[in-house]
């Protein structure tokens, strides 16, 4: 057998996304109404390490075995896609024990630091009163299901 130019590459020799490719893709997450949380496709693409943690493991999983080119749509039910809602991940926290200068508002995501500097989290600030404020720490798409669009523009 003598390989051509033209010729269509076997199913082997076509890349596909492993647990530690690098790739860029567009990708889109939204509630099963269409309803956009977040999305690259009008935008330039992304890229991401695989097993880096740039992107939940459950959406990683999602894309492995995809080639370049493939464009697929999953539907994850909330528990599949980022966990349940943690309630444990609800805390109120006194006004006086925030660091001095935070600007709070609610509905925003306020970025706090471990007591050492070692580390980082953000909390979503879901109220506000003069004494306190109640933080939710947990992903903003625990429980809900979501529909993953992704298209794989290339594997590197």
């Amino acid at each position: 057998m003598t390989d051509t130019p033209n010729a269509d590459p076997s199913p082997a020799d076509i890349a596909t996304v492993r647990s530690d490719s690098f790739l860029t893709l567009h990708y889109r997450l939204s509630a099963h109404d269409g309803s956009d949380y977040v999305s690259t496709f009008d935008l330039s693409p992304a890229t991401l390490q695989m097993g880096s943690g740039q992107l939940a493991e459950s959406l990683e999983n999602c894309l492995i075995g995809l080639a370049a080119g493939e464009r697929q749509v999953f539907q994850l039910a909330g528990l599949d896609a980022f966990g349940p809602h943690n309630p444990r991940l609800v805390e109120r926290i006194a006004r006086s024990a925030l660091p001095p200068g935070i600007e709070l508002r609610v509905n925003s995501l306020i970025e706090f630091s471990s007591p050492d500097g070692s580390a980082s989290f953000a909390g979503f600030l879901r109220e506000l009163t003069d004494t306190s404020a109640l933080f939710d720490f947990n992903h903003p798409l625990a429980g809900k299901p979501i529909r993953f669009e992704v298209e794989v523009i290339a594997i590197l």
